[in-house]
């Protein structure tokens, strides 16, 4: 038994000595060239892109407006938004929109009798509101009217550079310019001069919400203005506004732009 517990050691000995050789060490590594620890993925990076893909999908359905009616933005989407409002998306959407409303423009043959119309909204469509909306979670809070009243009587809202550029460009071709705005006439003051501080100036109209028109769904208020320019007798072939209240309901524009807005919905 002796005998065989030495030669057993001796055999321990061998195959251990082989294992640490250099010359077998370099061949497992020509046969094993990943490591042995297996890692697996990070499934936080796996649940993040599956919440940003629902969180685009969200966005787009607010857009096409099959959302509606909505009062805050979903509480898991709040970093994709922010990151959306102040990042390069937004800019290129914005871009967009504003190249093609301007393809649009040039296309037209304005009349002499000075009654083509291009209709702009202000809010998230020629003024910028971020820095209210910053403070606000970017749509995370219900909207909060006097709150907003507060902010826009700073006068401090920025222009939107692609709106500036098209409205310029709407200008120079000859359209009337009307701005509609859901903002109350009270406001009229602070509004014009928030908006020649930061370079729209020469439009025809600025129309605002009077006391009568006060409680109407900006669908309908909107609406009854473009109807009474119909009236007058001036033609509406573009209009641009963030809101599909902007935009829809009766007495339309030729054509339509709708800017990107993801932080709120106004019917």
């Amino acid at each position: 038994m002796p005998k065989f517990k030495k030669m057993g050691s001796l055999m321990i000995i061998l195959v251990f000595s082989m294992l640490i050789s250099p010359s077998f060490c370099s061949q497992e590594s020509s046969q094993f060239r990943r490591p042995m620890i297996l890692e697996y993925p990070d499934g936080g990076v796996a649940e993040q892109e599956e919440m940003n893909l629902e969180c685009t999908s969200w966005r787009i359905a607010v857009e096409a407006n099959n959302l509606n009616p909505w009062k805050t933005i979903p509480q898991e989407c709040a970093d994709y938004v922010k990151n959306y409002m102040t990042g390069k998306g937004y800019k290129l959407d914005l871009e967009r929109v504003s190249n093609e409303a301007s393809v649009f423009a040039k296309t037209v043959n304005v009349g002499d009798d000075s009654k083509d119309v291009w209709i702009f909204d202000i809010d998230e469509t020629l003024l910028s509101n971020l820095p209210y909306y910053s403070d606000h979670g970017y749509g995370l809070e219900v909207f909060n009217g006097v709150e907003f009243d507060k902010w826009v009587g700073k006068g401090m809202a920025l222009a939107i550079e692609p709106s500036l550029r098209l409205y310029h460009e709407v200008l120079s071709l000859g359209f009337k310019v009307f701005l509609l705005t859901g903002r109350s006439e009270r406001q009229r003051d602070v509004t014009v001069q928030n908006l020649m501080n930061v370079g729209f100036k020469n439009w025809d109209k600025l129309i605002l919400r009077d006391t009568e028109d006060h409680g109407k769904l900006a669908t309908i208020f909107k609406s009854e203005k473009r109807t009474e320019m119909l009236k007058e007798g001036f033609r509406i072939l573009g209009n641009s506004g963030d809101q599909w209240s902007d935009l829809l309901g009766h007495s339309m524009s030729t054509r339509s732009f709708k800017l990107p807005n993801p932080m709120y919905y106004i019917p």
